[in-house]
């Protein structure tokens, strides 16, 4: 692999094993499977992995291939060497990774399953602006297919450019979603970079529009919010600034039909403590038969 010759077109959902590329750079990493031994039921990750450095790369790594959810949303990718050893380790160890590659100097989401899944594109063609940030699979649950959404929406300033980026894509996102949620069961995960109408405490710079957005996720799109569903009066936040100020940006929604099967939903601070990310982890379980697993490969 060559820094700065990282191609843009979608690395798809995939599984190879291989004796050179990325393990080789792995050290004590190397020769990674596939975990198989995951909690009953279906258990999904997301976290905000920061486009690390290929140092923390490694350490991101070793952290996730310990984690028993069969699905993880991995936001804040780049076409970086960090980002690309995550997907090529992860690839070599198993499991599928579908990463939609961002353009040049812009930032996108990866999903990686230890159970097939099949990439679904039409929904980053639907968002359409910065479509990199919008990563879709389905899973063919044994119950019927699941949709799964993982999403990077635009972090702003106060600048007039920088608002208005994020205001063009939530807009369009908020249009992928409305055709997309009624067509089957969905999971909705990622960095939002947006907070509930009711967040603690209140700070005075984000905008009605928002606020709107998470607002037509619960009701517009009829998604429940996976963690207030089970903490209704708790405050978390996945993200803490300097001062201590904390922002919970990082969320999971479900359809209302799955509503019922959700038995978990935590913040997982490990990561975040220990420098992996400047984000906490956001982890949740549904009370639901998942896919077969995919066989580990050999190394």
């Amino acid at each position: 692999m060559v820094s700065g010759e990282w191609p843009t077109e979608p690395v798809a959902s995939r599984r190879r094993s291989r004796a050179g590329g990325a393990a080789g750079e792995l050290g004590d990493l190397a020769g990674l499977t596939l975990r198989g031994m995951p909690s009953p039921g279906l258990s999904l990750l997301t976290l905000n992995i920061g486009n690390p450095s290929v140092a923390r790369a490694k350490r991101q790594l070793a952290w996730l291939i310990m984690r028993d959810e069969q699905v993880l949303v991995l936001t804040e990718t780049k076409a970086s060497a960090g980002c690309r050893l995550l997907a090529d380790s992860l690839t070599d160890a198993g499991y599928a990774v579908h990463w939609p590659g961002p353009g040049p100097g812009e930032y996108g989401t990866m999903i990686v399953a230890t159970v097939p899944v099949t990439p679904d594109d039409g929904f980053r063609d639907r968002v359409g602006y910065l479509p990199a940030r919008a990563a879709a699979v389905t899973l063919a649950a044994p119950d019927g297919p699941l949709r799964v959404i993982g999403l990077y929406v635009p972090a702003r300033d106060a600048s007039i450019g920088k608002t208005e980026r994020k205001r063009k894509w939530l807009t369009a996102c908020d249009a992928a979603l409305a055709a997309t949620v009624t067509e089957m069961p969905a999971i909705v995960l990622g960095d939002l970079n947006v907070l509930e109408p009711a967040h603690r405490p209140a700070y005075p710079f984000f905008e009605p529009f928002e606020y709107d957005f998470y607002c037509a996720l619960v009701t517009a799109h009829g998604l429940t919010d996976v963690f207030r569903h089970l903490h209704p009066d708790e405050a978390e936040y996945s993200w803490v600034g300097r001062v201590g100020d904390g922002y919970r940006y990082d969320h999971a929604f479900c359809c209302r039909s799955l509503a019922g099967r959700i038995t978990a939903c935590d913040y997982l601070h490990q990561p975040r403590f220990d420098g992996l990310s400047d984000h906490s982890a956001l982890t949740m379980h549904l009370a639901i038969t998942p896919p077969a697993g995919l066989p580990p490969t050999s190394h």
